[in-house]
């Protein structure tokens, strides 16, 4: 082996605990972005689903002439 090989490995045990917290606190903050992007886009699916669903739905319109008529007959009444 060479000298290079055996600093390099001299290096990486004595810093072993540094090295692996690293990694582990790497690996974490992958996992919480994935979940992260994972729900935005569930969310932003749902979202979408739900407006495509209220524009397919058909408008309701009330015909509201006799209340009209009512209230007014109300008003002038006194």
């Amino acid at each position: 082996m060479s000298q290079a090989k055996v600093d390099r490995k001299k290096e990486l045990k004595t810093n072993r605990k540094q090295i692996v917290a690293r990694e582990k606190r790497r690996h974490t903050i992958t996992v919480l972005c994935g979940w992260a992007l994972l729900i935005a886009v569930i969310g932003w699916a749902g979202y979408s689903a739900y407006g495509v669903y209220e524009n397919s739905r058909p408008a309701v319109y009330t015909n509201l002439t006799a209340i009209n008529d009512y209230m007014n007959s109300l008003t002038t009444a006194e």
